[in-house]
């Protein structure tokens, strides 16, 4: 087993869960991650490269962008990979990828609130739990969400709930 067997692949391409709060104007904006004070607060000890792809609200997420998910997927020498994403779109992505047939695990994981509420954000335990499923999951595309895993073709999101579950 060489070194990349073990080193876990973190794109970031926004969300709720990256988002900050202006308490002045009550809007919701991009700053920058904060995957490392996550990890760093969750004592994380694996072998984890985070890279930023892109600061965007899933709404507003394109083909192009997706197209530069699927590239960075691609190019990847590691064949586990978390991509943190709205929730709102995430089950397109997730697809998009998927019809690449590429070798590796790949995870999407997203928040309902952003990290910066603080304990009231869900983001941590979503992105612990893709920790988990990533080492342990065979290749494929998974969504991850409040502690479950979803192949990316048997899930969606209930607008209702805000949760994800597979479709009746």
């Amino acid at each position: 087993m060489d070194q990349t067997d073990h080193k876990i692949q973190i794109f970031v391409t926004g969300g709720t869960f990256d988002k900050d709060y202006n308490y002045i104007t009550g809007q919701l904006y991009f700053k920058d991650t904060h995957l490392h004070e996550m990890f760093k607060r969750g004592r994380c000890t694996l072998d984890i490269d985070i890279k930023t792809l892109m600061m965007v609200d899933s709404l507003e997420m394109t083909d192009a962008d997706r197209e530069i998910i699927i590239f960075n997927c691609k190019k990847c020498p590691y064949d586990k990979i978390i991509i943190t994403h709205g929730t709102d779109t995430i089950v397109k992505t997730a697809a998009a990828i998927a019809a690449h047939n590429i070798d590796k695990t790949i995870i999407l994981t997203g928040a309902m609130i952003p990290y910066a509420f603080g304990s009231s954000s869900d983001g941590f335990f979503n992105l612990g739990s893709s920790l988990a499923f990533v080492q342990t999951l065979p290749h494929g595309v998974y969504v991850v969400m409040n502690g479950k895993y979803f192949p990316w073709n048997k899930v969606v999101k209930n607008k209702k709930t805000g949760y994800f579950e597979t479709p009746h």
